[in-house]
């Protein structure tokens, strides 16, 4: 949609597709009541000014309506079709059989899903930062955590007012 559309929806019609690019609620809805925005830029940095300002519960939302890393979600909306095609770098069933090694261990020491902003980046690269942040405690872990988060939620944003 373009950005004027973007600008012309009801709030409950923007709210639900902010919630496409995060899945906090809070997030979605102080991004939609900042409408009507100018530029792509202000909606970006709009965009970012929320995010700066989730809580851990927030954050944690969030990053739990990810699927894992090499995992294909097989719905069909808009933040599956997304995810699909951020990690199409993910293609070799030895490199995911390793990355799913990797999730289960990263899980089981952090608590929740490896996420990566896997957008241009090749499998390797994407497992080799797994096991790296594998090492990490979890406070450093964290921050890498919500920057990738950040990451990922700015790229869905700025392809929102794109399509």
């Amino acid at each position: 949609m373009t950005l004027d559309e973007f600008n012309r929806l009801h709030p409950h019609a923007a709210v639900t597709e902010l919630l496409t690019c995060c899945a906090s609620r809070g997030w979605a809805q102080q991004v939609s009541h900042g409408r009507p925005y100018r530029s792509a830029d202000a909606l970006l940095a709009a965009g970012d000014t929320a995010f700066a300002a989730l809580s851990a519960c927030d954050v944690d939302t969030a990053v739990a309506a990810h699927p894992r890393i090499g995992e294909r979600p097989a719905a069909t909306d808009r933040a599956s079709t997304w995810s699909r095609q951020e990690q199409a770098g993910v293609a070799t069933s030895d490199v995911r059989a390793e990355l799913a090694a990797a999730n289960v261990a990263y899980e089981e020491r952090f608590g929740h899903v490896f996420l990566i902003c896997a957008t241009g980046r090749s499998a390797a690269e994407i497992l080799a930062e797994a096991r790296r942040r594998l090492a990490n405690d979890a406070h450093t872990e964290r921050a890498e955590t919500v920057r990738e988060l950040g990451a990922i939620v700015r790229l869905r944003l700025r392809k929102l007012v794109t399509q």
